[in-house]
C-alpha cells in the first residue's frame, strides 16, 4: 500500500507524484508501468542480496561450525563477494538509507531461513518483530521527501 500525502485537497500516491506520473499511473501508461517495474526491481535485489548474505553465511557456518570442506568456505565467501555488490544496483542515491532498510529484508529472510533451513518454527513474536521491520523499510525507502 503506497504512502499517501494531500496536493490540493486530494491524497495523491507519493511515488506516482514523485515520478510525475499519478495519471499515467491510473491510466495503466508506461510511466505508471516504469514505476512498478522499478518497485519490483527494488524488492527483487533486496530477496536476491538476502539470500547471498545468508546463504554465503550458513556455508562458512557450515565449514567452520560442522567441520565441512573448506570448500563451503571458499563457496561462502564468494557468495558474500557478490552480496556486496548486488546493493550497489539498486536505484536509491544513499547507501546508509538502501542498507538501512535491507536490515529489514535481511531480517525476514533470516526468519524464513530458520524455518525452512534450520527447521525453527517462527513463533507469533518472530512475526510481529518481521512486520514491523517491513513496515520500517517502507517508511524509509518509499515516505515522501521534499
Amino acid at each position: 500500500m503506497p504512502f499517501f500525502f494531500r496536493t490540493s485537497g486530494s491524497a495523491v500516491p507519493f511515488c506516482d507524484k514523485m515520478n510525475g506520473a499519478a495519471a499515467d499511473a491510473a491510466a495503466g501508461n508506461p510511466k505508471g508501468n516504469v514505476i512498478r517495474l522499478a518497485l519490483l526491481t527494488s524488492i527483487l535485489l533486496f530477496l536476491i542480496a538476502s539470500l547471498a548474505e545468508i546463504g554465503g553465511g550458513y556455508l562458512i557456518w557450515l565449514w567452520l561450525r560442522e567441520s565441512k570442506p573448506a570448500g563451503y568456505g571458499i563457496a561462502g565467501g564468494l557468495i558474500l563477494v557478490l552480496y556486496g555488490i548486488i546493493p550497489t544496483l539498486q536505484k536509491f542515491p544513499s547507501f546508509g538509507r538502501v542498507y538501512a532498510a535491507y536490515g529489514g529484508v535481511f531480517i525476514v529472510a533470516a526468519v524464513l531461513w530458520g524455518w525452512l533451513v534450520d527447521r525453527r518454527t517462527p513463533d507469533m513474536y518472530d512475526w510481529l518483530g518481521a512486520a514491523i521491520c517491513l513496515a520500517g523499510v517502507a517508511v524509509m525507502l518509499w515516505a515522501p521527501r521534499h
